[in-house]
């Protein structure tokens, strides 16, 4: 078997491939109704004041704080109620000494008003007239013009990517289009004589091709545009013009490698052809995902994943996500984060190489645990089972039962 070129660490990996990744500068304005997920191309100013006038914060009545001073339950203050504020309207009320006005929640503050008494603080005296039970400060339940964002403010910075709720804000804004970054194109190419497509009825010796689509999924779940550009058997020619075609057309590429060792050498190759500096990792040392190829082609990322399904899975959890990541301008972390529980049942591993194990969480009487699922790594349904990847650091020996470990859920990764 082919020697490795240097096996370098998980993080010493990624990062040295975030390095010399660099961010799509192509920027695209969207409705903002549909840029969910898509990352903010430079940063977004206020056109306005929001709130934009005086509102309530409560239901109850608004009136002149100094009128409640020394107020309770016991000498409360008697005001009269000279009208109500309509939602949605103007208040077009004006409030003199010792009046009230009764108002609703977000309702337009009357002139002369500076505060509302909720009314749960309030009872009715007579007709037209309340008692104040507690004294209130000026500006109490009440929020002002400009006290969420003043107009000119920046409230959105350049490389953010956008959850409902900035979606949410910048319509009340009344931001209807937003400026995004361009969603970079990552080309997928599999190899390998034995890999057929998913359509086909595979003969003895042949499977069905799984890597393409499990990085389609992360790509898309990343942010980016997965291009499956099918797949190549194992001829170095055909894998070289297929990729360099591909890598042309895209902002990164992804080769997932058949199963044999010539068709990974013969990937090593072709990525160091593509462009300088060519590979800059080739064998990582994790299990599962050993034989990865990271290389930069003209600051394009290549990436060469194993041909089992589930070490090719992991490896694209690991580095493709974090790659469209870099892309979009976010700052992936070099070291995913992770949530700390308990093991369920002891477990080996080497010193010297970071493991990464599909686990699923267990609830012992309101305490989270996590068990791990073993099986090959040709078996795709043991990822399908799991709700995550429990990570062995490289300088442990293993864990005991009941010991803390680092796991990773899946639903947190590529979603810096």
């Amino acid at each position: 078997m082919p020697e490795f070129l240097q096996l370098v660490s998980v993080d010493e990996a990624r990062g040295a491939l975030l390095a010399g990744t660099a961010a799509l500068t192509e920027e695209e304005t969207i409705p903002t109704g549909l840029a969910l997920g898509r990352v903010t191309s430079r940063d977004i100013a206020s056109p306005a004041d929001s709130p934009s006038f005086r509102r309530s914060e409560v239901d109850g009545f608004a009136l002149r704080s100094r009128d409640t001073h020394a107020a309770s339950a016991a000498l409360p203050a008697y005001l009269s109620v000279m009208g109500e504020v309509l939602m949605g309207r103007a208040a077009g009320l004006a409030l003199a000494e010792g009046q009230a006005a009764l108002i609703h929640t977000g309702g337009h503050l009357p002139d002369g008003a500076d505060a509302v008494v909720m009314v749960e603080d309030t009872q009715v005296s007579r007709l037209g007239e309340i008692e104040v039970l507690r004294a209130l400060a000026p500006g109490e339940n009440v929020l002002q013009v400009g006290e969420d964002v003043k107009v000119g403010q920046v409230v959105l910075a350049a490389h953010v990517r956008l959850r409902a709720q900035e979606v949410g804000a910048l319509m009340g804004l009344g931001v209807t289009h937003t400026p995004v970054v361009r969603r970079p194109r990552v080309a997928i190419i599999a190899t390998g004589d034995e890999v057929v497509p998913p359509e086909a009825a595979p003969d003895p010796g042949q499977v069905r091709d799984v890597n393409s689509y499990v990085v389609e999924a992360i790509v898309l779940r990343a942010g980016g545009v997965p291009r499956r550009h099918g797949i190549v058997g194992d001829d170095e020619g055909a894998l070289r013009e297929a990729a360099r075609q591909a890598l042309d057309e895209s902002d990164a590429l992804v080769i997932t490698a058949g199963s044999s060792v010539s068709t990974r050498d013969m990937t090593v190759r072709v990525a160091q052809d593509l462009g300088p500096p060519g590979v800059i990792v080739h064998g990582i040392a994790t299990k599962p995902g050993k034989p990865t190829i990271l290389a930069l082609a003209g600051g394009k990322p290549v990436l060469g994943l194993p041909g089992n399904p589930v070490s090719a899975a992991v490896i694209a959890m690991l580095y493709v996500a974090p790659v469209v990541e870099k892309l979009l301008g976010l700052e992936p972390a070099v070291r995913l984060a992770a949530l700390r529980a308990r093991i369920t049942r002891n477990l080996p591993s080497l010193a010297g190489r970071e493991d990464y194990i599909p686990g699923r969480w267990i609830d012992r009487a309101g305490e989270i645990w996590v068990e791990p699922i073993f099986g090959k790594s040709n078996l795709i349904f043991t990822l399908v089972r799991a709700d995550g990847l429990i990570r062995l650091n490289a300088d442990v020996n293993g864990v005991a039962q009941a010991d803390w470990v680092d796991f990773i859920p899946f639903s947190g990764l590529a979603l810096t």
